[in-house]
């Protein structure tokens, strides 16, 4: 079977939805006849028509408050960002009004808010940011950061079932860069659960997205001086799988949590929490997080690579790690 890339597996994902279910449709910003800015639904309007396939202008809250209502009806709105960037200009219909409403109703509101996300490809401090932390901390949405093919796939299908609003980011970098070959047939991805992307006994990697990559990479290497690293894929930050992050630490005694997103207030804060209180008494060394810089992300090809962490960064700690 041919290779799929990261986006092919993100574009047959919504298509399969929408054949298998006529009350999807997506909503965005050029979607239509253009195909979106990253051609993620190029062609669609062909086939599913304008009534499923929505152009709107370039207003983000609107888009949200639009899918939000027909969600309301029994609608399953999929919404395209341009770039997760602008996501905050929707910032409050999500978390007031979105993730509120089956709490306080009892309403189910099954929409998938989706874009691209991430640095690495030079785009600069308005296209290149890792908001995913801005959205972990309000409850009653579910946060989804894929990093293989496989996954995105699989996840993007699961939200789009979802009777609860998703917030799907995906990582710009990867979706032309990995490639992978997909099952035939219909398959999906549980929503919450974690994966071990390579299994190893001396410290743990936790990260996400295009971390993941960057983890492996680094476990590639240590592997020749015989350290092995065990990389645990989160999939997704909200809800976490504490029992995942839990295990691999009494495996290995060790934890290093990486990820892009800038270091205060990012993820790895609450990985770190949640291994204090499940798993402290097996870790043999202080926890590590290795992050962005506290800073914009810059437009600059060379100071974009200072700022994102990088696959040395998780070799130099593992080291200091093992000698503790």
């Amino acid at each position: 079977m041919p290779e799929v890339t990261y986006l092919e597996a993100i574009r047959q994902g919504i298509w399969e939805e929408m054949e298998r279910d006529p009350s999807v449709f997506c909503i965005g910003e050029d979607i239509g006849v253009y195909g979106g800015a990253f051609k993620v639904t190029e062609g669609f309007v062909d086939r599913f028509g304008p009534e499923r396939i929505i152009d709107t202008p370039i207003a983000e809250s609107a888009i949200v408050g639009a899918a939000f209502g027909a969600s309301l009806t029994g609608m399953r709105p999929v919404a395209e960002f341009q770039f997760m960037d602008f996501i905050g200009c929707a910032f409050n219909q999500i978390v007031n009004m979105v993730a509120k409403a089956h709490f306080r109703w009892g309403a189910p509101a099954p929409l998938v808010l989706r874009g691209p996300s991430g640095g690495g490809v030079h785009g600069g401090p308005f296209h290149s940011q890792n908001p995913e932390a801005w959205f972990v901390h309000v409850p009653g949405l579910k946060v989804v950061c894929p990093a293989t093919a496989y996954d995105a796939k699989g996840l993007i299908k699961s939200a789009i079932r979802d009777n609860n609003p998703v917030i799907f980011f995906e990582h710009k970098f990867l979706y032309r860069r990995i490639k992978e070959e997909l099952p035939e047939g219909d398959y999906t991805v549980p929503l919450g659960k974690a994966r071990v992307a390579r299994a190893g006994r001396h410290v743990s990697v936790i990260a996400y997205a295009a971390m993941v990559h960057t983890a492996l990479e680094a476990a590639a290497t240590l592997a020749k001086e015989g350290i092995e690293l065990e990389v645990v894929d989160l999939r997704t930050l909200l809800p976490l799988d504490r029992e995942a992050i839990a295990a691999t630490v009494k495996k290995t005694n060790r934890a290093i949590v990486l990820h892009e997103d800038v270091r205060t207030g990012g993820i790895a804060g609450e990985v770190a929490a949640i291994i204090n209180e499940e798993a402290f008494d097996w870790l043999d060394a202080p926890i590590v997080r290795i992050t962005a810089k506290d800073t914009p992300v810059p437009f600059s090809p060379p100071l974009e690579d200072w700022f994102l962490p990088k696959a040395e960064d998780v070799v130099r700690a593992a080291r200091r790690l093992m000698a503790y």
